[in-house]
């Protein structure tokens, strides 16, 4: 029962979005840009970068806060970021990201977006993004991301 209750509520949830074919009929990189639209940089620096933007309505949860999942994409995209400000040359392939969820951000409050390169190693670079509410400076959410830096092979 449990199981066919799992599946249930998957299928219903997918059948809420756009119909398939207009799902596939988006644009390569849709993904990044459905996030980071409203994204401002704030301040750029060695090792360092503040971005901050309204939390937009797409990325909320049915809590009406933003989404776990879009909280880790925007921990992927802007610390991938920060390693070209710590001189990486490439944006590598994420090998772990652990999020700590802290307090809930609501549609159109603002909300910061702090990463900082913690190492940017030949092969591996450590990164922390926190995401605090601008108002009350309060930790949204706080995480550790870890990627494989080495170039790609031309093999």
């Amino acid at each position: 029962m449990a199981l066919e209750s799992a599946k249930r509520a998957l299928e219903a949830a997918a059948l809420e979005t756009l119909p398939t074919p207009a799902l596939d009929a988006l644009p390569p990189k849709f993904y990044d840009a459905f996030l980071l639209r409203g994204l401002r940089v704030d301040v750029i620096q060695p090792g360092r970068l503040l971005c901050s933007m309204a939390v937009p309505q797409r990325l909320l949860n049915t809590g009406n806060f933003l989404h776990g999942g879009a909280t880790a994409s925007l921990v992927d995209l802007v610390g991938s970021a920060a390693f070209f400000t710590a001189g990486a040359q490439t944006r590598g392939t994420p090998l772990e990201i652990g999020v700590s969820y802290l307090d809930a951000a609501y549609a159109n409050e603002e909300v910061e977006i702090e990463a900082k390169v913690l190492r940017a190693g030949k092969t591996v670079g450590v990164v922390t993004v926190e995401i605090r509410k601008k108002a009350t400076g309060k930790i949204a959410a706080s995480a550790r991301y870890t990627k494989y830096l080495a170039p790609s092979s031309n093999l």
